[in-house]
């Protein structure tokens, strides 16, 4: 039996300036951590009855406790001293460590994660809190468990706005097939659904991750409408007219040759997770042919690409 499946936790607590957080947050996603919560140090700012998401205080880590721990503690600490040098101005971030068992992830969770309005229409809450909705108000409930996806970050808000936009403002697609590559909580492919679209694939290679899609499915009332996949996102052939891609930049660029082959003429693109730096190189990437920029979203240093593939008589 490995440590991870006894139980045991690695729980790194950062403490940074509030313009730092966002790139120590992808830093340690993509290195791996089973789950990074931002705790606010300030009272939260109320807009619309709805809390902001908070900018300011600590994160806090989670990685199994495993023999690549000392690793990820070393790489941390070697991307807080570059973070140090390319901003001098700002305070140095720091971090402690410490070992722990069986952390009830039921309860992180609903601590840091509130209900918030996504978009003009789109509603996204814990499915433990209340929320009376307007009549135009779409909402979605998510019980995260410890997959991706809340609503709360910056790159799942923007791809829900750009999903919004497509389905609603492109009226002359009669069915929407619709690909959610690295579907974690299924948010967005629930999100397409309650927009409309009948036939929605989400994959993920986690296989939890692929239980609580589907449990956060039947939830929201749309599982029929929904096929969740428990394998890698190159294994899927079904051409689709909308595909989004939550991902790292390095996947992106990996997996582009095959979502441009997945996607349909006219079809739409959305790629997500991508932060300001490696933005210029996506932009050159994906907006080449046959693809070409429809979109561009931001939120602080976090981007967002609506492509489109132009027709086959293009």
């Amino acid at each position: 039996m490995t440590e991870k499946e006894t139980g045991k936790w690695l729980k790194i607590e950062v403490s940074a300036p509030p313009e730092l957080m966002d790139a120590l947050g992808n830093f340690l996603t993509e290195a791996g951590a089973q789950g990074v919560f931002q705790e606010s140090l300030a009272p939260q700012h109320v807009v619309e009855d709805f809390p902001e998401p908070s900018i300011e205080g600590t994160l806090k880590v989670y990685f199994p406790q495993d023999n690549r721990s000392e690793k990820r503690i070393a790489a941390l600490q070697k991307y807080i001293n570059s973070l140090d040098e390319i901003f001098p101005d700002f305070e140095k971030p720091s971090f402690t460590t410490e070992l722990i068992c069986d952390p009830d992830w039921g309860e992180q969770w609903k601590k840091y994660f509130m209900p918030i309005r996504v978009s003009k229409n789109i509603i996204v809450k814990p499915t433990w809190e209340r929320y009376t909705p307007s009549s135009r108000d779409i909402v979605i409930e998510i019980d995260p468990g410890m997959a991706f996806g809340t609503g709360q970050h910056a790159s799942t808000r923007m791809c829900i706005e750009a999903v919004e936009d497509i389905i609603m403002n492109d009226r002359s697609v009669k069915e929407w097939k619709v690909l959610d590559m690295g579907c974690g909580t299924g948010i967005l492919g629930i999100t397409a659904a309650k927009m409309g679209a009948q036939d929605v694939i989400c994959v993920d290679i986690d296989r939890k991750a692929v239980e609580i899609a589907g449990e956060n499915a039947a939830i929201n009332n749309v599982k029929p409408s929904l096929r969740i996949l428990n394998k890698n996102a190159a294994t899927i052939n079904e051409p689709r007219n909308l595909i989004i891609a939550n991902l790292t930049s390095n996947l992106l660029l990996s997996l582009r040759p095959h979502l441009i082959q997945l996607l349909m003429p006219e079809g739409y693109m959305i790629i997500s997770g991508i932060i300001e730096q490696d933005a210029k190189n996506i932009e050159e990437q994906f907006s080449a042919d046959p693809l070409t920029l429809h979109k561009m979203i931001t939120e602080k240093e976090w981007v967002c690409y609506v492509l489109r593939k132009k027709s086959a008589t293009a």
